[in-house]
């Protein structure tokens, strides 16, 4: 039996916001990325929307003609993070999300509602931020990393939760710092049992797992 190996490739829009800070971001994106994807995408079996938030790109990509054809998962970090979550919630029952900037924390609750179905959950802890753009978050400075451990310790202490969600892909990278920053509030044997999730990672653990029994 052949083994099957996952090659990678990676787009970015020519132009359109330098950072995704709103919902008019995000379409605004959505208008300049999919023009210059549609050529490529009979190259692809899935496809990662890189960006945390409920972003309009992943439902404008599952509807097109060579996606539906081909059975092409679609997703982005946000979704496939929040699905990671839901399954690696331990003894304390919640998740929750470190993000980008304050406006993200009421954006993120709502897609995080929506995507569960429901107005509440007990299972959700919240979102806290860093009061930073998607960016900022590119350059590990010492600032950055205050605000990061910042954020991670007022959502741990809210006290129930036992997964912390990446909320955006400028986060990738900080998994240790967050680890961190839970071991020094809770101790280091149930602060070393949280989970951190890194919605990048997670999306693609989910999509070539989609693509492999997508048949």
């Amino acid at each position: 039996m052949q083994e099957l190996q996952t090659k990678y490739g990676f787009f970015t829009a020519p132009s359109g916001p330098s950072s995704i800070d709103s919902p008019e971001d995000a379409s605004e994106s959505t208008q300049q990325c999919l023009p210059h994807l549609e050529p490529l995408l009979g190259q692809y079996d899935g496809f990662l929307v890189a960006c945390y938030s409920e972003h309009p790109l992943v439902p404008a990509l599952k509807v097109q003609p060579a996606v539906l054809e081909g059975r092409k998962p679609v997703t982005g970090i946000f979704e496939a993070s929040i699905s990671a979550s839901l399954q690696l919630i331990g003894p304390k029952p919640q998740f929750g999300i470190i993000t980008s900037g304050k406006a993200w924390e009421q954006l993120l609750t709502d897609a995080v509602h929506a995507y569960l179905g429901c107005e509440s959950s007990s299972k959700f802890g919240g979102v806290e931020s860093t009061g930073l753009n998607a960016t900022d978050l590119h350059s590990a400075t010492v600032e950055v990393e205050r605000r990061i451990v910042e954020a991670a310790r007022r959502l741990v202490w809210k006290g129930n939760v036992s997964v912390v969600c990446l909320g955006c892909a400028g986060l990738t990278g900080f998994t240790e710092l967050v680890r961190e920053v839970c071991m020094e509030q809770l101790g280091d044997e149930e602060g070393g049992a949280v989970k951190i999730v890194d919605g990048v990672q997670a999306g693609i653990a989910w999509l070539e797992g989609a693509v492999r029994v997508r048949f």
